[in-house]
């Protein structure tokens, strides 16, 4: 009786500890969607033009590459979650900042309408690593690789936009680094590892 006892604290204990790590991945990373839209947002309702907007995705960069070595060997440590936190929380912040300033975009314009598509394939790639990691079809460390493609989009995003405006070539060469990343999602998402 003993034993059953032990065995099932020892089951639950560890269906409890894999939900509480895929709870930690799924919160994080629905935050880096949060964040994407509210930049969309910004753009779209031009409270944002599109050097701000370069600027957030750099800030959004360094957390989705702090992700990814986070959950680099498939968990997420307390003093790994609340540093995700806060780097985060500074996001939003200064989300908040850049929106409310006295600068103002023209959501009309090419380089706008452009950034808003690349922040909105931001936004799908992140709700569909978030779902994936709550559906089980993603273990942490998948997720934790997907999220090193998610910097590395946000990246070249950053970068295209840092002298306020995004090209057309530059578009091209964004979409296609999302491109690949969308491809990376599906299949790991339909791979057989589950752990």
């Amino acid at each position: 009786m003993k034993t059953t006892l032990t065995t099932a604290a020892a089951i639950f204990s560890l269906a409890f500890g894999t939900a509480a790590l895929a709870d930690a991945t799924s919160t994080t990373v629905q935050r880096d969607a949060n964040q994407q839209e509210r930049i969309e947002q910004g753009l779209k309702s031009g409270e944002l033009n599109t050097k701000e907007a370069g600027k957030l995705e750099r800030e959004e960069t360094k957390v989705e590459h702090d992700q990814a070595k986070a959950l680099q060997d498939g968990k997420v440590t307390a003093a790994e979650h609340a540093k995700l936190a806060a780097e985060q929380n500074k996001v939003s912040q200064d989300i908040h900042d850049q929106k409310h300033d006295a600068q103002v975009g023209n959501p009309n314009s090419a380089s706008s309408q452009r950034m808003q598509a690349d922040v909105q394939r931001n936004v799908n790639q992140q709700e569909r690593i978030e779902q994936g990691v709550k559906s089980g079809a993603l273990t942490n460390h998948e997720a934790g690789a997907l999220e090193k493609g998610q910097a590395h989009d946000t990246r070249v995003e950053s970068r295209a936009a840092a002298n306020g405006h995004v090209g057309a070539a530059e578009q091209k060469h964004i979409q296609t680094a999302e491109n690949r990343q969308s491809k990376h999602v599906f299949n790991k998402k339909h791979n057989a590892r589950t752990e």
